[in-house]
């Protein structure tokens, strides 16, 4: 008989991947972000799986918490960056809870990928736009690194991202280096820009994501393809000015991974109509939206 593989047998080197199996990783670094988002860093006990480990920019996997229970997280790393999955977590519920409280060097499950992710293949070749909101930049990161470590294979990049205060901007020594490079164009704003003593000061522009249209000039809009995510209410003005731009409803991808829940579809929570977020998404086109609408709820 072949023995069976547990949360604990990582010594396989011939093991295919198994999306449904959590596997044993380790949490390797925690890094705060701003209140109440940390980014996670993790490696997989199996040497093999941790430089094996196959996903795309917008999947997601389910962690494990041992002895608590589990919770879907999108991935925030690149799958061209091996060796260690990246986790930008909003503390919020008991597992994330428990995920706050581990210190590092201790172990959790991961089991995945899940999801369709973004058709990255068929981007290539084309100006990408990406536009996120508040905590919407965590699973968008994966994409913007993904490009940027493959840039000759895309066309024009432009990064617009916004929040309420600096104190709100994920990843923000990593967004404002980008703003020297020559290669893309990465337009950040807040809504308020308030300075107090020893406070990093705002350098970015002040106002709503939307007002940072104004500052890419000539879009290509046939040959561009926007990801957008962010709060409920961002998709409702981002797509209003998207459409305005004459963009192509199937050239607006949407991350909806806030729906996720069990990953596989089972439980259902995630049902939609005929469409299931994690398994259908959490990547879905305006298309999907216009004809779903319960997919956001504004």
């Amino acid at each position: 008989m072949t023995p069976q593989h547990t949360l604990l047998d990582y010594s396989s080197k011939a093991r295919v991947q198994n999306v449904m199996l959590p596997q044993l990783a380790r949490l390797v670094r925690v890094i705060p972000m701003v209140q109440d988002n940390y980014l996670f860093l993790f490696r997989f006990e199996d040497p093999h799986l941790n430089e094996t480990f196959v996903y795309k920019p917008g999947q997601f996997v389910e962690l494990t918490i041992i002895g608590t229970g589990e919770a879907p997280i999108s991935i925030s790393s690149t799958p061209t960056r091996k060796g260690v999955l990246e986790m930008c977590v909003r503390r919020m519920g008991r597992v994330t809870n428990a995920l706050y409280n581990l210190p590092e060097n201790s172990f959790v499950g991961i089991r995945g990928p899940y999801g369709n992710g973004y058709p990255v293949e068929d981007m290539k070749g084309h100006d990408v736009l990406i536009v996120a909101g508040g905590l919407g930049m965590a699973p968008l990161r994966s994409l913007l690194n993904y490009i940027l470590d493959n840039r000759n294979q895309f066309g024009r990049l432009i990064l617009m991202y916004g929040t309420k205060t600096p104190d709100d901007v994920l990843f923000r020594d990593e967004l404002e280096s980008l703003t020297r490079r020559g290669d893309l164009e990465c337009l950040l704003a807040v809504e308020q820009a308030y300075q107090y003593p020893g406070a990093h000061p705002w350098r970015g522009k002040i106002g709503l994501v939307t007002d940072l249209f104004q500052y890419a000039k000539n879009i290509d809009v046939p040959n561009t393809i926007a990801a957008i995510c962010g709060p409920p209410i961002f998709y409702k003005f981002v797509l209003e000015k998207l459409l305005k731009m004459n963009f192509s409803k199937d050239h607006i991808l949407m991350s909806l991974e806030r729906r996720m829940e069990c990953g596989v579809g089972k439980c259902g929570h995630c049902a939609i109509g005929y469409k299931y977020t994690c398994i259908d998404g959490p990547i879905f086109t305006y298309w999907d939206v216009i004809n779903m609408p319960e997919l956001i709820e504004f």
